[in-house]
């Protein structure tokens, strides 16, 4: 999903902000006025503001803005979702796809939003485990379905440029409610997102 640029978010970016990251590449034995380096101070307070947006987003809010109430109680599933983050530990990223799927009890909500809950979570620094439990509870908690699923899978920067230097390692994790607690609705769920549908 296309993002907006950075301006029509009104991040803003103060020189304060600036002046801690160039404190910390003066730090690391860079030359803060070298042409290459110059703005860079700037561009990184940029980077890491857009990169943690979500902490100035209501992912609720975004939710109740497109409920619409519909006689419809099948499973709606949207799979492959794009998602980027950071690591709390390390401030590396981890990036990867989140399937979702819920089943409605009198309202549906508009397709866009469950991408867009993902990226305000996703945009804080976190741990996988708990932006997994973050967009459950939310779509749970908002939407109030009979049932809720949310798998990720996402590979970790800080294992793979760092510590153990596993490149192909990719970490799931997932949670349930309502009716996706009962075998045959979550494994129905699990085969629908790792089937090939083209």
């Amino acid at each position: 999903m296309p993002y907006k640029n950075f301006e029509e978010y009104n991040i803003k970016v103060t020189d304060e902000v600036k002046e801690k990251f160039s404190d910390i590449i003066t730090e690391l034995g860079e030359d803060v006025t070298r042409e290459g380096i110059a703005k860079t101070p700037e561009r990184a307070a940029k980077a890491m503001l857009f990169l943690t947006q979500g902490y100035q987003q209501n992912a609720e809010e975004i939710l109740k803005s497109a409920m619409f109430k519909e006689d419809y109680d099948d499973m709606v599933i949207v799979k492959d979702i794009e998602l980027y983050s950071l690591c709390e530990h390390h401030m590396l990223p981890f990036f990867g796809k989140a399937h979702i799927a819920y089943i409605p009890d009198g309202y549906i909500v508009g397709l866009s939003k469950i991408p867009r809950i993902v990226d305000v979570f996703a945009r804080r620094m976190q741990v996988q485990e708990r932006l997994t439990h973050d967009i459950l509870e939310c779509i749970n908690k908002t939407l109030k379905p009979k049932g809720v699923a949310v798998v990720i899978e996402a590979a970790h920067m800080c294992m793979m440029m760092r510590g153990v230097q596993k490149q192909n390692s990719v970490t799931t994790t997932s949670g349930f409610r309502g009716q996706f607690e009962k075998n045959e609705t979550r494994s129905e769920f699990l085969r629908l997102i790792t089937a090939d549908l083209a």
